[in-house]
């Protein structure tokens, strides 16, 4: 998921009764919510650099024992050095508990990999032990309904001074501009997020729920975890319905079929069906048809042709395509003969409808397969 939904759930759980376990809860919330995007900072290397190490070694099964106990205990040093410096005055705060702190660091640490887990970027649950990716499929990558549903309490609470509601003012115009701007987005979705939008500004100016923050914040962490199961649940269904009319429709089974949530509509999944041959792309709106629709025309796996698979074998083992072989999910490739030797393009079909080198890695390579130096495609 996108920072400001991680970002959000973390403030949301530190509205609610979390923050009097201990001293410090919130800060532990709200870092610990974003503490796996570590591995962020690989965006300012190559694209492959990012590719192969993004939502790995920092979203794994080590990083959610490691990252607590490295938050809980830089929280610790934190308090005691305030405590220190402020003496007397800092006497009568709220005490720090250390167990109870970590256990606060790693509910927020352990929210981040399972908000990744529900796109169909995937994560990498088990590094660094196994490589192997696991995919949600259940939300689209920027939810509105999420940050609707975890924004609420947030904005109620942290809007108490002009400038936190003028900084709430921007945040809101921009998300508005997003999600209202967006041209895949239907005319339901906007106006309901506009109401919702409203909803939090009356909520606002009328002071309702303000001295019920707690309990408020609980409901709208409730609400959001069944919004995610229930998400969950229609991607499961969309696939085994679109398993099931493929067979009807005299089709070999596939091998396996991806339900993608469609941006702000969760009565429709867009549909990757992969079989032994092709990549096919259909659509399923539920609040149309119970029938999918073809989308877009099917792509092969790859070419046939002679030599087609060893040209395909020798791209790749070129370095700069690594990363993304270790992210792909439905590998495509097209190959062009030129003047001396091989063009090859490699794709995701999850992301890409055609095959073309714009957003996917080519390797050129001279006509005994050695590969060309050359740079990732634009």
């Amino acid at each position: 998921m996108d920072p400001i939904a991680h970002t959000l759930i973390g403030a949301t759980l530190a509205e609610t009764r979390l923050r009097r376990v201990t001293a410090l809860a919130t800060p532990a919330l709200l870092l610990g919510a974003n503490a796996p995007d570590l591995d962020a900072i690989t965006l300012f290397m190559t694209r492959d650099v990012s590719l192969g190490f993004r939502r790995g070694w920092t979203h794994g099964i080590l990083a959610m024992v490691v990252l607590p106990l490295a938050l809980a205990g830089l929280l610790i040093l934190v308090d005691r050095a305030r405590r220190r410096f402020a003496g007397s005055a800092r006497q009568n705060s709220p005490p720090l508990r250390p167990l109870a702190l970590l256990g606060v660091c790693s509910l927020a640490v352990w929210t981040h990999p399972v908000l990744d887990w529900l796109n169909t970027y995937g994560v990498r649950f088990l590094m660094p032990f196994s490589g192997t990716w696991y995919y949600g499929d259940a939300l689209f990558v920027v939810d509105p309904w999420v940050w609707l549903l975890a924004g609420t309490s947030v904005v109620l609470a942290r809007s108490t001074s002009r400038a936190s509601v003028a900084a709430w003012m921007v945040l809101g115009v921009a998300t508005t501009s997003l999600v209202t701007g967006f041209e895949g987005a239907p005319l339901a979705t906007r106006l309901l997020w506009c109401a919702g939008v409203a909803g939090i500004v009356w909520l606002r100016a009328t002071g309702r729920w303000r001295h019920a923050l707690p309990r408020l914040a609980t409901v709208c962490v409730s609400a959001t975890a069944i919004y995610i199961i229930v998400m969950v649940a229609a991607s499961r269904l969309a696939e085994e319905q679109v398993a099931a009319w493929l067979v009807q429709q005299g089709d070999d089974i596939p091998i396996e079929v991806m339900a993608s949530p469609a941006p702000g509509n969760p009565f429709r999944r867009d549909i990757v069906v992969a079989d032994a041959e092709h990549y096919h792309f259909l659509e399923l709106d539920w609040l149309r048809g119970l029938d999918p629709r073809v989308a877009a025309r099917a792509i092969d796996r790859r070419p046939r042709g002679p030599q087609v698979d060893a040209v395909i074998a020798a791209a790749r083992t070129a370095p700069h395509v690594q990363g993304l072989l270790t992210w792909i999910r439905y590998p495509a490739y097209a190959v062009e003969e030129t003047a001396d030797g091989y063009r090859v393009i490699i794709t995701d079909a999850r992301y890409a409808r055609r095959l073309s080198p714009l957003g996917a890695s080519v390797v050129e390579l001279d006509r005994d397969l050695k590969v060309k130096p050359q740079e990732l495609a634009p």
